[in-house]
């Protein structure tokens, strides 16, 4: 009898085995050049428009935006003593403003999300003119809310929230200002992240009353309950990863983006790279190129473009790769403290410097338009855009990325590796890029006596010119170093950009 019994349970283990891996292997995809292999992924060649444009701005925005408090929200409004035994400052919110999460939930906050003064026109003209080359909109986030009229997934905002195509009305937006478009997608990590939903207040006069996220009538929602131990940033469930390719494979294949940005290292291995190969194939050029860019957080190792969240590499990177962060809080916030356009400026400058690119969240409302304090910070950086932008698009990274004290000494180190984005210059401190035989020398501050630079590599210097500036530099050369008398007059930005040209031999 016993043996029986086992022999059942060897069965029953063997069938549910080859069902998970019918799950996640010989997934449908488009054929082509790449099959979902990293040899085969390497085979990538990076398109150049991306390498070209350097700077994007991404539209990070969502129903999390409606409570006014930031990033997470959707999973925080359920911390009630989960976390070091006090609850969540979102949980106390939540409930002092909404009332308590059994009753009412994410759901309730997702139609409290109208978009009403949301003009993806203007704000995509205004982009551009800040010097924007590519545009970012993101499709769903860990909420498991996507933006995008979905077949697969009814909780979209066509058919609730704002009932627009978010990511449809930002495409043609972007098409329209001739602005390369992308995507990002965080529902990798959902299944996990949202786990908070299933559980319940653990402290109180609500102790073990059960949230809403277990509801069986909301489980598209919040997702079913994990099991055991399924709990780290990307899911172990076959299930759930056969779920997030169809519905991203979905997001590609109605929009067909130029980039497609995952919140995370690359997602479920076979699955993950099994997308890939379908983005890049439904992308080919005549000559049998992918056209597209997909980023995640990992090395890429020629597969991809890495993505640094918060962070920038610590030198000139073999690949091209992509910071991405934001101005402020991921989602509106009250009270937020924004960066300046100094320090984006600086940002942009040092990562261009190292290969890399500038993806910039714009924080925008819940009502989808920028406060005036972020509408100056835009100005800013398009003042910047305007004198100095030959130096930054189209060009690539010198012999060195850069000299002066942040080069030499310690360096900060960044929340999700690498280092900081972003950090304190000084006026001794230069970036390099390069373009047409032209060297391109930033100040990242505004120089206090003569500036001196080094990396000449034995090139003799013809003219030197301050971009922005039509005043005639002074200038000497000795040996291998070069000193630009310090300019009598500075712009109102911090950093400042040198073309030097040189002699032909």
């Amino acid at each position: 009898m016993l043996r029986n019994c086992l022999l059942l349970m060897a069965f029953f283990m063997a069938g549910l085995q080859l069902t998970i891996v019918a799950q996640t292997t010989n997934l449908p995809m488009q054929q082509g050049k790449f099959n979902p292999t990293d040899e085969s992924l390497k085979q990538y060649q990076y398109p150049e428009w991306f390498r070209d444009a350097k700077f994007g701005i991404w539209a990070h925005w969502g129903p999390q935006s409606v409570p006014r408090h930031g990033d997470w929200y959707a999973r925080n409004m359920y911390l009630n003593g989960q976390k070091d035994g006090k609850p969540n400052s979102d949980y106390l919110f939540h409930l002092q403003h909404y009332g308590h999460p059994s009753k009412f939930g994410y759901k309730d906050i997702i139609p409290l999300w109208k978009a009403e003064r949301w003009n993806p026109e203007e704000l995509m003209k205004l982009y551009k003119r800040v010097g924007a080359k590519y545009f970012v909109s993101m499709g769903t986030h860990h909420d498991n809310f996507f933006l995008w009229n979905s077949k697969l997934h009814h909780w979209n905002s066509v058919q609730m929230g704002p009932h627009r195509d978010v990511v449809g009305e930002w495409q043609k937006a972007a098409k329209k200002e001739g602005l390369h478009f992308g995507v990002s997608e965080h529902l990798g990590a959902s299944y996990t992240w949202f786990q908070t939903a299933h559980g319940a207040d653990l402290t109180g006069d609500k102790a073990g009353v059960l949230y809403d996220g277990n509801d069986p009538q909301y489980q598209d929602l919040y997702h079913e309950r994990a099991f055991f131990g399924d709990d780290g940033w990307l899911t172990k469930n076959p299930k759930w990863q056969r779920e997030w390719y169809d519905r991203i494979k979905e997001l590609v294949d109605n929009y067909h983006p130029d980039l497609l940005y995952s919140d995370s290292p690359l997602p479920f291995e076979n699955v993950g790279r099994s997308l890939i190969a379908h983005f890049y194939n439904q992308s080919l050029d005549n000559a049998g190129q992918p056209t597209v860019v997909y980023t995640c957080k990992e090395e890429s190792h020629g597969r991809y473009v890495r993505d640094v969240e918060r962070g920038v590499v610590e030198g000139i990177s073999k690949y091209p790769w992509q910071t991405d962060t934001s101005i402020g809080d991921w989602f509106y916030r009250i009270g937020q403290k924004y960066m300046t356009s100094d320090e984006v400026v600086q940002m942009l400058v040092d990562i261009v410097s190292k290969n890399g690119n500038l993806l910039l969240n714009i924080v925008q409302t819940p009502e989808g338009d920028l406060e005036n304090d972020v509408m100056q910070i835009l100005e800013g950086i398009a003042s910047w855009i305007k004198d100095n932008g030959e130096a930054i698009y189209g060009t690539r990274p010198w012999t060195v990325y850069g000299e002066g004290p942040s080069v030499d000494g310690k360096q900060e180190k960044g929340r999700f590796g690498g280092l900081k984005d972003v950090r304190k210059y000084q006026p001794t401190d230069i970036r390099f890029t390069q373009k047409n035989g032209a060297l391109y020398a930033f100040c990242m501050e505004h120089p206090t006596e003569d500036v001196t630079i080094h990396a000449l590599n034995g090139k003799k210097v013809a003219s030197v010119r301050m971009l922005g500036n039509k005043t005639k530099m002074k200038w000497s050369q000795n040996g291998e170093s070069l000193t630009i008398r310090k300019p009598a007059t500075m712009p109102s930005y911090a950093a400042i950009a040198f073309e030097i040209k040189f002699k032909q031999k």
